[in-house]
């Protein structure tokens, strides 16, 4: 478990400061504001499905101009991931979770998978972030682990 706090701390700090190297960077960038909205709603998605909620009035890709809007889902779902942990105990990682995707195929992954799927789906996305950054003259964000780790 300490593990998987470790990482999802630095995963609520990445996104912080993915949304902080994009407002000072002032992109108007339509697809690289919807794709940072992507990954703020597919966290919302797996912890629906980890409380045992669907997920189908998610729309994983839609556009958006508002970070402050962005933000405040991150905020959000950080501190609700916050308590799910808290209250999650080690044998629970392996429970097994029933839900259908946004499509609405039927599937059934364990509670470690999923909490690593949306650990890996932001890093990967945060990614690809910081290169439309970084093609766009601005300034790319350090989100690496280590860095976080070392604070």
């Amino acid at each position: 478990m300490k593990t998987i706090k470790s990482m999802m701390e630095h995963l609520y700090w990445a996104d912080g400061r993915i949304l902080d190297a994009l407002e000072e960077s002032e992109t108007k960038n339509i697809d690289l504001l919807k794709l940072v909205r992507h990954v703020a709603v597919a966290e919302r998605v797996w912890l629906s499905r980890l409380q045992g909620k669907g997920s189908a009035q998610y729309s994983l890709w839609e556009e958006t101009d508002s970070l402050t809007e962005i933000r405040t889902m991150f905020e959000e779902n950080a501190g609700q991931y916050r308590v799910y942990i808290e209250g999650l105990e080690e044998s629970e990682l392996d429970k097994m979770i029933d839900y259908a995707n946004q499509s609405g195929d039927p599937f059934r992954t364990s509670v470690r998978d999923i909490l690593l799927q949306v650990l890996l789906h932001g890093q990967y996305h945060r990614g690809q972030i910081n290169r439309a950054l970084r093609m766009e003259s601005a300034e790319p964000v350090q989100v690496d682990y280590i860095t976080f780790a070392r604070l």
